[in-house]
C-alpha cells in the first residue's frame, strides 16, 4: 500500500459502481443459505433525505452487511411510500402534477441514498404510486370485501373544509386540521371501513409473542386496542326512554351522581331539536378536540337536558348532561359519572355542583373521610355502598354484575377501544377504491381483469376538493353487472393501506398477483424492522392487521409480519433564531466569541434548544454537503458512534471531524500491514480474537456504539504494537470488523492488500475459542494501600509467587525504601498489598 491519504471523493463512487456491477446485494430467493430479511421503514419522497434517514438506514445496512458476512442470504430492499397529501399540496402550491413532483423527489433521494453506499437490493424497488403496485392492492381489497372484511356505512367524520378531506382524530389538533389549520367540522359521510375489530383479540394476544419488540411499543398498541371488561346496563329515564351505558367500574355504582352523553348521542340530538341552547352547546362541542388526550386536558363542559336517570339500586334521580368529554364511538356514547373516583367526573361535578361521594377507601375506617381536591383512583375496599360495603374492588365488581344479570337489567361484557378502520379519503393522490356505484345493482367491485383502476393524469387542483369527484369523464363508467350507466367510487384509500403490505411485495413480485405465498414463506417474518417510534401504533397495528387478514382469507401462512422491531432515536441539532422569531439554518450562522451571529451581516442570533432536526425549524444538516466534505464512511461512523442507537444523537461539527480523522487513522493502520513480519504478541492476538466475538455480539444486539468502542480499542492496540504475525492478524480483523460500517474504506484497503474480490463478499473472520480465555491477569501492587505498580502473572498463580513478584518490583522497592515488611496481603488474581 502507498502511504497516502484515503480519498473518499474517488473511492466512494468507484466501490458503489463495483457493487452494482457485481449485483452484490441482489437477494436470491432460491438460495440454500439461511435467510435474513432486514428492513427499514421506507421513506416518503419529500424531496431530500435527512440525517434521521441516514441514521436509520445505516443501522439496517450494518446489520445487512454483517449477516451477509455470516453466510446468510440477505433481503435488504428499498422503495417509496409515495401517496399522500404533501404531493397534492405541492401540486397546488407549485403548479405541478403530484406524480411529477413525486417522481422527481424519488430520483433525487435515490441518488442521495446511493452516495452513502447502502447495501440495498435496488432490483426490488417500487413506489406505492406505481399502478403495478396499487393495482395489486386493489385486488387484495376486493378479496377482503368478498370475505366480508370490508363494508360501507354512513359515519360521522372530522371534515377539513380547506383541504376538503376526512381527518383521523390524530390529525385534528386543538380542533383544527393538522395541515390547513382550519376549524374542523363534523359531517356524516358514506365511508369504507376495514373490519380490524374482528381481529382485536388476536392482535392483542399476539403482542405477548413479540418478545423482540420494545416493551413501550407493545404497551402503546395494547392501550390503543384497549380491551376492558365491565358492566353494560340501561338507566330508566324520566322521559320514558332507556339510556345504555358501559362502565369498567361497576363496583363504584353507588358513587354515581349524574349521567353524561356525547354531543352526537340520539338523546342529545333530540334535545337540540327542542332547545336552541342545547343545539348551540352541541355545536360548541363539535369545535373542540377529538382525541382522547385533548378531551382529558380540556375544560369539562356540560348542558343539563332536564332529563333524569333512575339509579338501579337506590332509585335516586340523577341529571343527564350533554358533555364535551364523552365520545360516541367509545362504549355506548354515555357514561355514569362517579366523581369520587374518576378525575374527569370530579372536575365536571365540581363545576356543576353534583354530589361527590367516597365509595372506595383504603380501609373501612376511612368511610367518612372527606374527599380531597381530586378524585381518588386507588384500590381498597368498598364503603358507603349498601350490600357492597367491606368487599374488595374485584369482589364488588363481580357482585354488581351478578345482580344486574339476575335482575335482567344488565350484563357483564367486554368492550374495545379499537374501532374499525375508516379508510376513505376524499383526495386524488391515493389508491382509487376499486368499486362502482350503480342505481340498479348497488355497489359492485371492479372486475379484476380491469385492474388497476388508474388515476387520471388530467386533473385540476385550482379548485379545493377531490379532483376525482369533479373530473369530466373519469368517474363515468358502465356497470360491469348490468351494463347500465354508473359511476366510479371517487374516494381513495388511506395511505396507511399502502404501507400495510409493502414488505410482502418486497419479498415476492410476480406480475400476475400481489405475491406468491411460497416465496413469502421463505423470507417472512421480517427478522429486523427498524424505524421511528412515531409509527408505534397506527402503521405497525395496520400492518399486523393486514397480514392477519390476508392469512385469514388464505393468501398467507404468516400472521406476524415483524419478528423483531427496533425504534431508533432522532438526530438532533441546536436551533437558531433572529429577534423576530424567524429560524436560521446552521450554515447561516457563526460563532463570534461566546455569541452567535449571522454570517451575512453579523446580526445577533439566539441559540435555542437541541431538538429533532426539522425543516420547520431549519436546524437540518444536508447529508450531501457532509459527504462532499468528509466522505460517506465518516458520516456512517458518526451515526453509529457515541449514543446508544435507541437514544437521540446530537449532531456536532467536531464529532463528524473526529470521525473523518479516524477514517484516516484506519487507512494508516492498514497501510502499515507488513506481510513479512514474524514473531508473536499473545496479548494482541487475544484482544483481536475477543474483538471478533464481541463486535459480532454487539451488532447482533444492535449495540452499534459498543461495537464502535471495541474497534477503537483494537485499533489503538494494533497501532502501538510492534510488527508481528499477531499484529497483522489484528489489522486484518479490524479491516473485516469495520467493513459493514465503513464499506468504501474497507474495499479500498482490501484491494490494496492484494485481494481481487470484494470484502462485501468476504466472510466474518474466524476466532479461536481458546484465545478467548484469559490465562494471564493484571495484578495491582500496593504499598500501604497505595498503588505503586502493576504486574502480569499467570491466572491462578499461588500467593507465594505473587508475593515474590511484587517484592521484586523496582517501584515497590523504592517505595518501601528498606523499611521492615510486617505483612503481605495477597488477593489471588487481583492485588498484593505490602504493609510496613
Amino acid at each position: 500500500m502507498s502511504n497516502t491519504r484515503f480519498d473518499p471523493s474517488s473511492a466512494d463512487g468507484r466501490w458503489q459502481r463495483a457493487w452494482d456491477d457485481a449485483g452484490t446485494f441482489t437477494a436470491d430467493s432460491d438460495s440454500e443459505k439461511p435467510k435474513s430479511y432486514i428492513l427499514e421503514m421506507f421513506p416518503y419522497p419529500s424531496g431530500r433525505i435527512h440525517m434521521g434517514h441516514v441514521r436509520n438506514y445505516t443501522m439496517g445496512d450494518v446489520l445487512a452487511r454483517y449477516k451477509k458476512m455470516r453466510g446468510h442470504e440477505v433481503l435488504h430492499p428499498m422503495g417509496w411510500d409515495a401517496f399522500g397529501m404533501p404531493a397534492e399540496n405541492a401540486a397546488m402550491e407549485k403548479k405541478v402534477h403530484p406524480g411529477a413532483w413525486t417522481r422527481s423527489n424519488i430520483e433525487g433521494m435515490k441518488a442521495q441514498l446511493k452516495r452513502i453506499g447502502f447495501a440495498l437490493d435496488w432490483t426490488r424497488e417500487f413506489a406505492t404510486c406505481d399502478p403495478e403496485y396499487y393495482g395489486h392492492e386493489q385486488s387484495l381489497f376486493i378479496d377482503m370485501y368478498t370475505a366480508g372484511l370490508v363494508y360501507r356505512k354512513s359515519s360521522e367524520v372530522n371534515w377539513d373544509p380547506v383541504d376538503m378531506t376526512v381527518l383521523a382524530n390524530e390529525q385534528v389538533i386543538d380542533g383544527k386540521g393538522w395541515r390547513s389549520g382550519a376549524e374542523v367540522e363534523k359531517r356524516k359521510l358514506d365511508q369504507w371501513f376495514l373490519k380490524i375489530t374482528d381481529f382485536a383479540e388476536d392482535l392483542l394476544g399476539g403482542l405477548g409473542e413479540l418478545e423482540d419488540w420494545p416493551e413501550k411499543v407493545r404497551l402503546m398498541q395494547e392501550n390503543w386496542i384497549g380491551k376492558s371488561s365491565g358492566l353494560e346496563f340501561s338507566f330508566e329515564l324520566s322521559n320514558g326512554e332507556k339510556l345504555p351505558v358501559y362502565t369498567t367500574r361497576p363496583d363504584t355504582i353507588f358513587g354515581a351522581s349524574f349521567c353524561a352523553i356525547a354531543a352526537d348521542h340520539p338523546i342529545a340530538q333530540s334535545a337540540a331539536g327542542q332547545s336552541a341552547d342545547a343545539a348551540a352547546f352541541i355545536e360548541e362541542c363539535k369545535r373542540g378536540g377529538t382525541t382522547a388526550a385533548e378531551l382529558e386536558t380540556a375544560e369539562k363542559l356540560g348542558f343539563d337536558t332536564g332529563i333524569t336517570a333512575k339509579h338501579p339500586f337506590t332509585g335516586q334521580a340523577m341529571p343527564v348532561f350533554i358533555a364535551n368529554f364523552v365520545l360516541m364511538d367509545y362504549g355506548t356514547g354515555a357514561v355514569m359519572g362517579v366523581p369520587g373516583h374518576d378525575q374527569r367526573d370530579f372536575e365536571f361535578a365540581t363545576k356543576y355542583g353534583q354530589p361527590i361521594t367516597r365509595v372506595v377507601a383504603s380501609d373501612i375506617a376511612q368511610a367518612d373521610a372527606p374527599m380531597g381536591d381530586e378524585a381518588e383512583a386507588g384500590d381498597g375496599v368498598i364503603v358507603n355502598s349498601d350490600f357492597l360495603d367491606a368487599m374488595s374492588v374485584e369482589d364488588a365488581k363481580a357482585e354488581v354484575i351478578k345482580r344486574a344479570e339476575d335482575g335482567g337489567w344488565g350484563k357483564g361484557t367486554t368492550v374495545w377501544r379499537l374501532r374499525d378502520w375508516g379508510i376513505s379519503r376524499q383526495r386524488y393522490w391515493g389508491t382509487p377504491i376499486p368499486f362502482i356505484h350503480c342505481d340498479t345493482c348497488g355497489v359492485v367491485p371492479v372486475p379484476k381483469d380491469q385492474l388497476p383502476v388508474t388515476l387520471p393524469d388530467d386533473v385540476d387542483f385550482e379548485t379545493p376538493g377531490n379532483p376525482l369527484e369533479r373530473h369530466a369523464t373519469w368517474k363515468h363508467v358502465d356497470c360491469p353487472t348490468c351494463g347500465g350507466k354508473a359511476t366510479r367510487e371517487t374516494d381513495t384509500l388511506d395511505t396507511f393501506t399502502n404501507s400495510s403490505w409493502y414488505f410482502l411485495r418486497f419479498a415476492s413480485q410476480p406480475a400476475d398477483k400481489p405475491f406468491d405465498a411460497e416465496e413469502i414463506a421463505k423470507w417472512l417474518p421480517v427478522q429486523h424492522y427498524i424505524g421511528g417510534v412515531e409509527h408505534a401504533i397506527l402503521h405497525l397495528l395496520y400492518a399486523r392487521f393486514w397480514t392477519r387478514a390476508l392469512a385469514h382469507i388464505g393468501k398467507l401462512d404468516v400472521k406476524e409480519p415483524f419478528a423483531a422491531l427496533f425504534t431508533q432515536g432522532m438526530v438532533t441539532h441546536e436551533t437558531y433564531s433572529l429577534g423576530d422569531g424567524s429560524w436560521l439554518s446552521p450554515d447561516e450562522v457563526r460563532k463570534d466569541g461566546q455569541d452567535w451571529v449571522t454570517i451575512e451581516d453579523g446580526a445577533p442570533v439566539a441559540a435555542g434548544r437541541v431538538v429533532k432536526m426539522s425543516k420547520s425549524k431549519k436546524n437540518v444538516v444536508d447529508p450531501d454537503n457532509i459527504i462532499d466534505e468528509y466522505g460517506a464512511d465518516a458520516v456512517r461512523w458518526f451515526m453509529l458512534s457515541d449514543s446508544p442507537p435507541e437514544r437521540d444523537l446530537p449532531w456536532s461539527a467536531s464529532g463528524i471531524e473526529g470521525c473523518a480523522r479516524f477514517v484516516q487513522r484506519l487507512w494508516r493502520l492498514f497501510d502499515s500491514y507488513d506481510e513479512t513480519a514474524t514473531g508473536e504478541d499473545k496479548a494482541l492476538a487475544r484482544k483481536a480474537h475477543q474483538a471478533i466475538v464481541a463486535v459480532a455480539d454487539d451488532i447482533e444486539a444492535l449495540g452499534f456504539n459498543k461495537a464502535v468502542a471495541r474497534i477503537y480499542e483494537l485499533t489503538g492496540a494494533a497501532e502501538k504494537a510492534q510488527p508481528s504475525e499477531a499484529r497483522n492478524f489484528a489489522i486484518r480483523a479490524v479491516l473485516h470488523l469495520v467493513s459493514p460500517m465503513m464499506p468504501h474504506l474497507a474495499e479500498e484497503a482490501y484491494a490494496k492488500l492484494g485481494h481481487d474480490s470484494l470484502i462485501a463478499d468476504a466472510a466474518w473472520p474466524d476466532h479461536d475459542p481458546a484465545m478467548l480465555i484469559e490465562d494471564e491477569v493484571t495484578i495491582a501492587i500496593q504499598h500501604m494501600g497505595k498503588l505503586r505498580d502493576t504486574i502480569t502473572a499467570p491466572k491462578g498463580a499461588p500467593k507465594d509467587t505473587l508475593e515474590a513478584l511484587a517484592l521484586a518490583s523496582e517501584k515497590v522497592q523504592r517505595s518501601v525504601d528498606g523499611a521492615e515488611i510486617r505483612k503481605v496481603i495477597v488477593v489471588p488474581d487481583r492485588l498484593v498489598n505490602i504493609v510496613t
